[in-house]
């Protein structure tokens, strides 16, 4: 008879370690990354929101920042705008396990104002694409919009699964929204990756090359693609399942730190 409760093989026990390694170093990545965007808007955005210059907001290459005479399309955005910030950084303090643990009350009432948050930034982009313009092609605000509606999905079920105490379903439907609420960010990251490693292929000026189509989808889609084969490789017993998707976690990894060092150099950085 076998034994059902021995260990299970050293190989799996080896590959699973692997497997949360390379999630842990893609999620360090991306906290970098995150706390450098928000710092970004923040130190872009702040000084001329509070000097009452506002139409310096098109000095950053903005698809519609200052509108004059459209004092709720420039608040909007401008709270959009802050509000990006504040996502990028309680959202990846919500998915650090020690504040998570040692802070539960902390983390409940912060878990909530992010959900809450998320579903004001989608509703709120939502209508800046499509009410103020706010677009540079009917495509790519089609995908925006299919990911704001996808956060407010994902927001609504992470939120019913923490009230009826599934904290397990409740965690991985909040990894889902913090990936689908990246969606601008990854945009951001998609394109330098791309642009280093390639040149630039398939990139338009008119923002309706192979690579601008792709984008406008793959930018969230893509991300949480490779979420669920996380989770999949997570619960399998297989130890390859486990290697192969550990290999792709370091490769995500890769592509994110690329992204981000050109979207801090290119994007960021000149404007802080």
């Amino acid at each position: 008879m076998v034994d059902t409760t021995a260990s299970p093989p050293q190989w799996t026990l080896s590959t699973h370690t692997l497997l949360k390694t390379t999630g842990l170093l893609w999620f360090l990545v991306a906290v970098i990354g995150q706390w450098l965007f928000a710092y970004y808007v923040i130190a872009a955005y702040g000084p001329p929101t509070a000097s009452g210059n506002w139409a310096s907001w098109d000095d950053i290459g903005l698809i519609q920042g200052y509108t004059a005479g459209d004092l709720v399309g420039n608040l909007a955005f401008v709270s959009h705008a802050m509000l990006t910030a504040i996502v990028c950084i309680g959202g990846s303090m919500q998915l650090m396990p020690p504040i998570r643990n040692r802070f539960p009350a902390l983390h409940r009432w912060t878990g909530r104002t992010y959900l809450m948050v998320a579903v004001v930034m989608s509703v709120g982009g939502i209508w800046m694409i499509w009410g103020r313009g706010s677009r540079l092609t009917a495509l790519g605000g089609w995908g925006t919009t299919i990911n704001g509606i996808l956060v407010l999905i994902t927001a609504a079920t992470a939120f019913y699964f923490i009230k009826h105490r599934k904290v397990d379903q409740h965690r991985r439907w909040a990894m889902r929204t913090f990936i689908l609420l990246s969606g601008v960010w990854f945009t951001r990251l998609g394109y330098m990756a791309w642009a280093i490693s390639t040149g630039g292929i398939g990139i338009s000026r008119t923002m309706d090359g192979p690579f601008d189509v792709f984008i406008a989808f793959g930018s969230y889609l893509l991300p949480l693609a490779i979420l669920e084969l996380y989770f999949l490789a997570s619960d399998s017993r297989s130890g390859g399942v486990k290697l192969a998707v550990s290999g792709l976690m370091a490769t995500a990894t890769a592509a994110t730190a690329l992204g981000v060092f050109g979207a801090w150099m290119v994007m960021w950085s000149p404007h802080v």
